[in-house]
Protein backbone atom coordinates (compact mmCIF):
# COMPACT_ATOMS: atom_id res chain seq x y z
CA UNK A 1 0.00 0.00 0.00
CA UNK A 2 2.11 2.85 0.90
CA UNK A 3 1.82 6.59 -0.95
CA UNK A 4 0.88 5.12 -4.44
CA UNK A 5 -2.25 4.23 -3.11
CA UNK A 6 -3.27 7.60 -1.15
CA UNK A 7 -1.81 10.08 -3.53
CA UNK A 8 -4.95 9.16 -5.76
CA UNK A 9 -6.90 11.42 -4.04
CA UNK A 10 -6.49 12.93 -0.44
CA UNK A 11 -7.66 11.32 2.74
CA UNK A 12 -3.71 10.56 4.04
CA UNK A 13 -3.95 11.23 7.54
CA UNK A 14 -1.71 12.74 9.59
CA UNK A 15 1.79 13.30 7.39
CA UNK A 16 -0.17 13.46 3.64
CA UNK A 17 1.73 12.64 0.32
CA UNK A 18 3.98 14.78 -1.95
CA UNK A 19 2.90 15.22 -5.73
CA UNK A 20 5.20 12.71 -6.64
CA UNK A 21 3.85 10.01 -4.67
CA UNK A 22 6.64 9.70 -2.12
CA UNK A 23 5.30 10.02 1.95
CA UNK A 24 6.85 12.77 3.99
CA UNK A 25 7.28 10.89 7.47
CA UNK A 26 5.91 7.74 6.66
CA UNK A 27 2.24 9.01 7.72
CA UNK A 28 0.88 7.30 4.76
CA UNK A 29 1.86 3.73 6.25
CA UNK A 30 -0.25 4.12 9.35
CA UNK A 31 -1.90 1.20 10.61
CA UNK A 32 -0.52 -0.88 7.66
CA UNK A 33 -0.67 -4.72 8.54
CA UNK A 34 1.60 -7.30 6.99
CA UNK A 35 0.57 -9.92 4.97
CA UNK A 36 2.61 -13.15 6.39
CA UNK A 37 0.45 -15.58 5.24
CA UNK A 38 0.80 -13.91 2.09
CA UNK A 39 3.31 -17.29 1.08
CA UNK A 40 1.75 -19.76 1.87
CA UNK A 41 -0.42 -21.95 -0.68
CA UNK A 42 -3.97 -22.55 0.57
CA UNK A 43 -5.58 -25.66 -0.15
CA UNK A 44 -7.16 -26.71 -3.30
CA UNK A 45 -10.71 -26.58 -1.76
CA UNK A 46 -10.11 -23.93 -0.20
CA UNK A 47 -13.51 -21.01 -0.06
CA UNK A 48 -11.62 -17.25 0.60
CA UNK A 49 -13.11 -15.37 3.28
CA UNK A 50 -15.59 -13.29 2.38
CA UNK A 51 -15.16 -10.66 4.90
CA UNK A 52 -12.72 -7.39 4.04
CA UNK A 53 -11.08 -4.74 6.04
CA UNK A 54 -11.24 -1.22 4.50
CA UNK A 55 -9.34 1.78 6.34
CA UNK A 56 -10.33 5.09 6.01
CA UNK A 57 -9.19 8.56 7.17
CA UNK A 58 -7.55 8.64 10.26
CA UNK A 59 -7.26 5.61 11.95
CA UNK A 60 -10.82 3.93 11.17
CA UNK A 61 -11.31 0.48 9.65
CA UNK A 62 -14.43 -1.64 9.45
CA UNK A 63 -15.21 -4.96 8.08
CA UNK A 64 -17.85 -5.14 4.99
CA UNK A 65 -19.17 -8.38 3.11
CA UNK A 66 -17.78 -9.02 -0.19
CA UNK A 67 -21.07 -11.07 -1.01
CA UNK A 68 -20.09 -11.12 -5.27
CA UNK A 69 -16.42 -12.50 -4.54
CA UNK A 70 -14.62 -9.77 -6.33
CA UNK A 71 -10.83 -9.93 -6.53
CA UNK A 72 -9.22 -7.68 -4.21
CA UNK A 73 -5.40 -6.87 -3.08
CA UNK A 74 -4.67 -4.75 -0.48
CA UNK A 75 -4.13 -1.42 -1.36
CA UNK A 76 -6.97 -0.97 -3.57
CA UNK A 77 -9.89 1.45 -4.06
CA UNK A 78 -13.35 0.39 -3.05
CA UNK A 79 -16.81 1.51 -2.55
CA UNK A 80 -18.72 0.76 0.04
CA UNK A 81 -21.90 0.80 1.85
CA UNK A 82 -22.41 3.70 4.21
CA UNK A 83 -23.82 3.38 7.53
CA UNK A 84 -26.11 6.33 7.12
CA UNK A 85 -27.18 5.72 3.23
CA UNK A 86 -25.28 6.67 0.83
CA UNK A 87 -21.42 5.25 0.07
CA UNK A 88 -17.93 5.72 1.15
CA UNK A 89 -14.94 4.90 -0.89
CA UNK A 90 -11.41 3.44 1.28
CA UNK A 91 -8.63 1.60 1.20
CA UNK A 92 -8.73 -2.26 1.46
CA UNK A 93 -6.25 -3.08 4.36
CA UNK A 94 -6.65 -6.78 4.67
CA UNK A 95 -7.82 -10.20 2.82
CA UNK A 96 -8.65 -13.38 3.38
CA UNK A 97 -7.51 -15.52 6.85
CA UNK A 98 -5.92 -12.35 8.48
CA UNK A 99 -9.37 -10.54 8.47
CA UNK A 100 -10.70 -13.30 10.45
CA UNK A 101 -8.05 -13.57 12.88
CA UNK A 102 -8.33 -9.31 13.15
CA UNK A 103 -11.94 -10.16 13.96
CA UNK A 104 -11.32 -12.36 16.47
CA UNK A 105 -8.79 -9.88 18.35
CA UNK A 106 -11.07 -7.06 18.07
CA UNK A 107 -13.90 -9.47 19.16
CA UNK A 108 -15.97 -8.90 16.44
CA UNK A 109 -18.61 -11.67 14.80
CA UNK A 110 -19.27 -12.78 11.50
CA UNK A 111 -22.96 -11.93 12.24
CA UNK A 112 -22.48 -8.75 13.22
CA UNK A 113 -20.92 -7.54 9.82
CA UNK A 114 -23.74 -6.49 7.70
CA UNK A 115 -22.54 -3.72 5.11
CA UNK A 116 -21.24 -4.75 1.76
CA UNK A 117 -18.86 -3.85 -0.56
CA UNK A 118 -20.58 -2.56 -3.98
CA UNK A 119 -17.52 -2.31 -6.26
CA UNK A 120 -13.86 -1.27 -7.35
CA UNK A 121 -14.19 2.51 -7.40
CA UNK A 122 -14.29 3.88 -10.61
CA UNK A 123 -12.41 7.22 -12.09
CA UNK A 124 -15.74 8.86 -11.40
CA UNK A 125 -16.12 7.62 -7.86
CA UNK A 126 -11.90 8.60 -7.47
CA UNK A 127 -12.98 12.25 -9.00
CA UNK A 128 -15.81 13.03 -6.75
CA UNK A 129 -13.87 11.74 -3.63
CA UNK A 130 -11.03 13.73 -4.52
CA UNK A 131 -13.42 16.81 -4.62
CA UNK A 132 -15.12 15.73 -1.39
CA UNK A 133 -11.37 15.92 0.19
CA UNK A 134 -10.43 19.18 -0.92
CA UNK A 135 -13.34 20.69 0.75
CA UNK A 136 -12.36 19.61 4.37
CA UNK A 137 -9.71 21.99 4.84
CA UNK A 138 -11.91 25.14 4.09
CA UNK A 139 -15.04 23.60 5.72
CA UNK A 140 -13.16 23.02 9.23
CA UNK A 141 -12.17 26.71 9.04
CA UNK A 142 -15.48 27.74 8.37
CA UNK A 143 -16.81 25.47 10.86
CA UNK A 144 -14.29 26.99 13.31
CA UNK A 145 -15.88 30.74 12.52
CA UNK A 146 -19.22 29.68 13.28
CA UNK A 147 -18.28 28.30 16.70
CA UNK A 148 -16.35 31.50 17.74
CA UNK A 149 -19.09 33.52 16.93
CA UNK A 150 -21.90 31.25 19.10
CA UNK A 151 -19.15 31.27 21.84
CA UNK A 152 -19.37 27.29 22.37
CA UNK A 153 -16.41 25.86 24.51
CA UNK A 154 -15.38 23.14 21.67
CA UNK A 155 -12.12 23.00 19.52
CA UNK A 156 -13.14 21.92 15.67
CA UNK A 157 -10.08 19.82 14.62
CA UNK A 158 -10.60 17.37 11.71
CA UNK A 159 -13.26 16.82 9.55
CA UNK A 160 -14.08 13.85 7.11
CA UNK A 161 -16.35 13.81 4.30
CA UNK A 162 -18.23 10.89 2.87
CA UNK A 163 -17.18 9.66 -0.24
CA UNK A 164 -20.67 10.74 -2.33
CA UNK A 165 -20.16 14.16 -0.73
CA UNK A 166 -23.56 13.77 1.13
CA UNK A 167 -22.34 14.04 4.79
CA UNK A 168 -19.44 15.35 6.94
CA UNK A 169 -18.11 14.06 10.19
CA UNK A 170 -17.10 16.67 12.77
CA UNK A 171 -14.61 15.75 15.30
CA UNK A 172 -14.16 17.98 18.48
CA UNK A 173 -12.65 18.10 21.74
CA UNK A 174 -14.46 19.77 24.89
CA UNK A 175 -14.26 19.44 28.79
CA UNK A 176 -17.88 18.77 29.29
CA UNK A 177 -21.38 18.49 27.40
CA UNK A 178 -21.43 21.25 24.52
CA UNK A 179 -25.05 22.02 23.04
CA UNK A 180 -24.24 22.50 19.76
CA UNK A 181 -27.90 22.44 18.03
CA UNK A 182 -27.84 26.07 16.67
CA UNK A 183 -24.14 25.32 15.21
CA UNK A 184 -25.21 22.10 13.62
CA UNK A 185 -27.74 24.54 11.93
CA UNK A 186 -26.08 27.25 10.55
CA UNK A 187 -23.81 24.34 9.07
CA UNK A 188 -26.34 22.68 7.55
CA UNK A 189 -27.81 25.40 5.65
CA UNK A 190 -23.89 27.20 4.50
CA UNK A 191 -22.82 23.89 3.54
CA UNK A 192 -26.07 21.87 2.50
CA UNK A 193 -24.91 18.62 3.60
CA UNK A 194 -25.64 15.91 6.53
CA UNK A 195 -23.98 17.18 9.79
CA UNK A 196 -22.23 14.92 12.03
CA UNK A 197 -20.93 15.76 15.60
CA UNK A 198 -18.67 13.25 17.29
CA UNK A 199 -16.56 14.00 20.39
CA UNK A 200 -12.57 12.26 20.83
CA UNK A 201 -10.72 13.06 23.50
CA UNK A 202 -6.83 14.24 23.33
CA UNK A 203 -5.16 11.52 22.71
CA UNK A 204 -7.07 10.33 19.94
CA UNK A 205 -7.33 14.22 18.40
CA UNK A 206 -3.37 14.11 18.64
CA UNK A 207 -3.71 10.70 16.56
CA UNK A 208 -5.65 11.97 14.05
CA UNK A 209 -3.70 15.65 13.31
CA UNK A 210 -0.62 13.91 13.70
CA UNK A 211 3.13 15.34 15.08
CA UNK A 212 6.73 15.17 15.75
CA UNK A 213 7.62 14.16 19.54
CA UNK A 214 10.54 15.29 21.65
CA UNK A 215 12.15 12.16 20.66
CA UNK A 216 12.30 14.13 17.16
CA UNK A 217 10.07 10.58 15.49
CA UNK A 218 6.41 10.70 14.60
CA UNK A 219 3.92 10.61 17.14
CA UNK A 220 3.19 7.04 17.83
CA UNK A 221 -0.22 7.47 18.05
CA UNK A 222 -0.28 8.43 14.80
CA UNK A 223 1.71 5.44 13.39
CA UNK A 224 1.31 2.45 15.05
CA UNK A 225 -0.42 2.65 18.51
CA UNK A 226 -4.43 1.76 18.57
CA UNK A 227 -5.38 0.88 22.33
CA UNK A 228 -4.76 4.21 24.59
CA UNK A 229 -3.64 2.76 27.72
CA UNK A 230 -3.73 4.72 31.21
CA UNK A 231 -0.54 6.11 31.94
CA UNK A 232 -0.41 7.33 35.71
CA UNK A 233 2.28 9.63 37.69
CA UNK A 234 3.46 6.59 39.56
CA UNK A 235 5.36 5.03 36.04
CA UNK A 236 7.39 8.20 36.64
CA UNK A 237 7.90 7.84 40.25
CA UNK A 238 8.74 4.24 39.70
CA UNK A 239 11.01 5.07 36.96
CA UNK A 240 12.89 8.25 39.17
CA UNK A 241 11.66 10.89 36.77
CA UNK A 242 11.11 14.28 38.14
CA UNK A 243 7.57 15.29 38.04
CA UNK A 244 7.29 18.11 35.38
CA UNK A 245 4.25 18.14 33.54
CA UNK A 246 5.97 20.18 31.09
CA UNK A 247 8.65 17.32 30.22
CA UNK A 248 6.14 14.13 30.97
CA UNK A 249 3.44 15.67 28.81
CA UNK A 250 2.98 15.32 24.99
CA UNK A 251 1.37 17.08 22.36
CA UNK A 252 -2.14 15.80 23.40
CA UNK A 253 -1.29 17.53 26.78
CA UNK A 254 -1.86 14.19 28.66
CA UNK A 255 1.08 11.97 29.90
CA UNK A 256 3.63 10.52 27.43
CA UNK A 257 2.02 7.01 26.24
CA UNK A 258 6.31 5.69 26.42
CA UNK A 259 6.02 6.27 30.31
CA UNK A 260 4.72 2.40 29.95
CA UNK A 261 6.85 1.19 27.50
CA UNK A 262 9.99 0.44 30.09
CA UNK A 263 7.66 0.08 33.37
CA UNK A 264 7.67 -3.57 33.41
CA UNK A 265 11.69 -3.50 32.88
CA UNK A 266 11.70 -0.96 36.32
CA UNK A 267 9.46 -3.07 37.70
CA UNK A 268 11.53 -6.14 38.03
CA UNK A 269 14.74 -4.47 39.08
CA UNK A 270 12.89 -3.04 41.61
CA UNK A 271 12.16 -6.27 43.35
CA UNK A 272 15.77 -6.55 44.46
CA UNK A 273 16.12 -2.54 46.04
CA UNK A 274 15.28 -2.68 49.85
CA UNK A 275 11.62 -0.58 50.93
CA UNK A 276 12.43 1.93 53.92
CA UNK A 277 15.64 2.72 53.94
CA UNK A 278 15.68 6.39 54.00
CA UNK A 279 17.82 6.76 56.89
CA UNK A 280 20.05 4.40 57.82
CA UNK A 281 21.44 5.02 61.85
CA UNK A 282 25.63 5.01 62.35
CA UNK A 283 27.86 6.23 65.73
CA UNK A 284 29.13 8.65 63.31
CA UNK A 285 25.40 10.42 62.49
CA UNK A 286 22.12 9.41 60.56
CA UNK A 287 22.73 8.88 56.99
CA UNK A 288 20.31 10.09 54.47
CA UNK A 289 19.14 8.72 50.95
CA UNK A 290 20.09 10.61 48.46
CA UNK A 291 19.86 8.55 45.27
CA UNK A 292 19.20 5.23 43.89
CA UNK A 293 20.91 3.71 40.75
CA UNK A 294 17.87 0.34 39.51
CA UNK A 295 19.93 -1.04 36.95
CA UNK A 296 23.57 -0.98 38.68
CA UNK A 297 21.98 -1.80 42.29
CA UNK A 298 23.40 0.65 44.45
CA UNK A 299 22.26 3.58 46.79
CA UNK A 300 24.05 6.58 47.87
CA UNK A 301 24.50 8.04 51.11
CA UNK A 302 25.36 11.00 52.93
CA UNK A 303 26.11 12.41 56.45
CA UNK A 304 24.61 15.35 58.07
CA UNK A 305 27.12 18.63 57.36
CA UNK A 306 28.66 16.79 54.50
CA UNK A 307 28.28 17.24 51.05
CA UNK A 308 29.62 13.68 50.15
CA UNK A 309 28.03 11.14 49.18
CA UNK A 310 28.94 7.50 50.01
CA UNK A 311 27.85 4.84 47.12
CA UNK A 312 26.68 1.43 49.00
CA UNK A 313 25.92 -1.91 47.32
CA UNK A 314 22.35 -3.68 48.49
CA UNK A 315 23.54 -6.29 50.36
CA UNK A 316 25.79 -3.69 53.23
CA UNK A 317 22.17 -1.51 52.80
CA UNK A 318 20.39 -4.57 53.70
CA UNK A 319 22.90 -5.71 56.76
CA UNK A 320 23.13 -1.94 58.11
CA UNK A 321 19.11 -1.94 57.73
CA UNK A 322 19.01 -5.41 59.52
CA UNK A 323 21.76 -4.49 62.55
CA UNK A 324 19.32 -1.24 62.90
CA UNK A 325 16.08 -3.70 63.64
CA UNK A 326 18.41 -5.32 65.92
CA UNK A 327 19.79 -2.33 68.06
CA UNK A 328 22.75 -2.51 66.84
CA UNK A 329 24.40 0.78 65.38
CA UNK A 330 27.72 -0.08 63.61
CA UNK A 331 30.67 2.70 63.40
CA UNK A 332 30.14 3.97 60.16
CA UNK A 333 28.23 3.04 56.83
CA UNK A 334 31.95 0.96 55.81
CA UNK A 335 33.92 0.90 53.06
CA UNK A 336 33.65 3.45 49.87
CA UNK A 337 32.92 1.09 46.95
CA UNK A 338 34.70 1.99 44.02
CA UNK A 339 33.15 2.64 41.50
CA UNK A 340 34.73 1.81 37.63
CA UNK A 341 34.12 4.65 35.47
CA UNK A 342 34.37 3.78 31.66
CA UNK A 343 36.36 6.34 29.97
CA UNK A 344 34.17 8.31 27.17
CA UNK A 345 34.60 7.56 24.04
CA UNK A 346 35.50 10.30 22.33
CA UNK A 347 33.59 9.56 18.29
CA UNK A 348 34.61 11.22 15.73
CA UNK A 349 31.99 12.36 13.16
CA UNK A 350 32.75 12.47 9.89
CA UNK A 351 31.07 14.63 7.05
CA UNK A 352 29.29 12.28 5.02
CA UNK A 353 25.75 14.06 4.28
CA UNK A 354 27.72 16.56 2.73
CA UNK A 355 26.61 19.08 5.47
CA UNK A 356 28.68 22.45 5.55
CA UNK A 357 30.39 23.74 8.42
CA UNK A 358 28.59 26.96 10.27
CA UNK A 359 32.15 28.83 9.81
CA UNK A 360 32.36 27.75 6.37
CA UNK A 361 31.75 31.33 5.23
CA UNK A 362 34.40 32.83 7.58
CA UNK A 363 36.98 30.64 6.35
CA UNK A 364 36.18 31.41 3.25
CA UNK A 365 36.33 34.77 3.18
CA UNK A 366 39.94 34.74 5.18
CA UNK A 367 41.17 32.62 2.69
CA UNK A 368 40.05 35.21 -0.24
CA UNK A 369 41.55 38.12 2.12
CA UNK A 370 44.68 35.95 2.12
CA UNK A 371 44.91 36.09 -1.64
CA UNK A 372 43.84 39.65 -2.31
CA UNK A 373 46.69 40.40 0.16
CA UNK A 374 49.39 38.41 -1.96
CA UNK A 375 48.07 39.20 -5.45
CA UNK A 376 48.53 43.24 -3.81
CA UNK A 377 52.01 42.44 -2.59
CA UNK A 378 53.23 40.61 -5.58
CA UNK A 379 51.94 43.85 -7.67
CA UNK A 380 54.11 46.13 -5.89
CA UNK A 381 56.74 44.57 -5.31
CA UNK A 382 56.61 44.01 -9.42
CA UNK A 383 56.05 47.84 -10.01
CA UNK A 384 58.95 48.92 -7.52
CA UNK A 385 61.57 46.82 -9.62
CA UNK A 386 59.66 48.36 -13.02
CA UNK A 387 60.09 51.88 -11.76
CA UNK A 388 62.96 51.51 -10.19
CA UNK A 389 65.95 53.65 -12.08
CA UNK A 390 68.87 51.79 -13.74
CA UNK A 391 72.08 52.26 -11.61
CA UNK A 392 75.05 52.69 -13.80
CA UNK A 393 78.68 51.95 -12.21
CA UNK A 394 80.48 55.02 -11.68
CA UNK A 395 84.41 54.98 -12.43
CA UNK A 396 85.31 58.62 -11.42
CA UNK A 397 88.11 59.37 -9.46
CA UNK A 398 87.76 59.00 -5.88
CA UNK A 399 88.82 62.23 -5.30
CA UNK A 400 86.05 63.94 -7.46
CA UNK A 401 83.36 60.97 -5.94
CA UNK A 402 84.17 61.93 -2.24
CA UNK A 403 85.83 65.28 -2.30
CA UNK A 404 85.87 65.37 1.57
CA UNK A 405 87.81 62.79 3.39
CA UNK A 406 86.71 61.94 6.86
CA UNK A 407 89.04 63.32 9.33
CA UNK A 408 91.30 61.43 11.38
CA UNK A 409 89.94 60.29 14.67
CA UNK A 410 91.61 62.02 17.67
CA UNK A 411 92.54 59.65 20.51
CA UNK A 412 93.87 61.05 23.94
CA UNK A 413 96.42 60.35 25.55
CA UNK A 414 97.62 59.69 28.60
CA UNK A 415 98.81 62.81 29.88
CA UNK A 416 95.23 64.49 28.08
CA UNK A 417 96.88 65.38 25.25
CA UNK A 418 94.75 64.82 21.44
CA UNK A 419 96.79 62.70 19.26
CA UNK A 420 96.04 61.55 15.66
CA UNK A 421 95.53 58.35 14.41
CA UNK A 422 96.98 58.37 10.65
CA UNK A 423 97.10 54.48 10.22
CA UNK A 424 93.60 54.14 11.07
CA UNK A 425 92.45 56.40 8.34
CA UNK A 426 94.64 54.71 5.39
CA UNK A 427 93.47 52.01 6.63
CA UNK A 428 89.65 53.12 5.76
CA UNK A 429 90.40 54.35 2.43
CA UNK A 430 92.51 51.42 1.15
CA UNK A 431 89.54 48.84 2.10
CA UNK A 432 87.16 51.35 0.08
CA UNK A 433 89.27 51.59 -2.66
CA UNK A 434 90.33 47.93 -3.21
CA UNK A 435 86.97 46.93 -3.97
CA UNK A 436 85.95 49.62 -6.97
CA UNK A 437 87.50 49.40 -10.25
CA UNK A 438 90.08 51.45 -11.85
CA UNK A 439 88.51 52.30 -14.78
CA UNK A 440 89.65 55.99 -14.91
CA UNK A 441 90.90 56.88 -18.50
CA UNK A 442 89.12 54.11 -20.28
CA UNK A 443 86.44 54.35 -22.44
CA UNK A 444 85.03 51.15 -22.87
CA UNK A 445 84.74 50.58 -19.67
CA UNK A 446 81.15 52.14 -19.49
CA UNK A 447 82.68 54.87 -17.10
CA UNK A 448 80.77 57.86 -15.91
CA UNK A 449 79.83 60.49 -18.63
CA UNK A 450 81.59 63.01 -16.74
CA UNK A 451 85.02 60.87 -17.29
CA UNK A 452 84.48 60.46 -20.90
Amino acid sequence: MGCGSCSTGGGCSPAGCKSNGSCLTNGCSKLDVYDWLSHMDMPTNYKPFNIVEVKFKGSRKEFYLNNDNIYLEAGELVVVEAATGGYDVGHVSITGELVRMQMTKRRVKEEEVAKKIYRKATVADVEKWKAAKDLEWETMHKSRTLALQLNLSMKLSDVDYQGDKTKATFYYTAEGRVDFRELIKKMAEQFRIRIEMRQIGMRQEASRLGGIGSCGRELCCSTWLTDFKTVSTSAARYQNLSLNTLKLAGQCGKLKCCLNYELDTYMDALKYIPDNVNVLKTEKGDARLQKTDIFKKMMWFSYPREESWVPLTLDRVKEIQKMNKDGIIPPDLGEVVEIETKPVKILDYENVVGQDSLTRLDERRNSQNKKKNKNRNKSRVNGQQENAPQRVQATAPVQNQNPQQPKPVAAEGPEGEVKSNPNKHKKFRHNRNKNRPDNRGDKNTGGSPDNQ
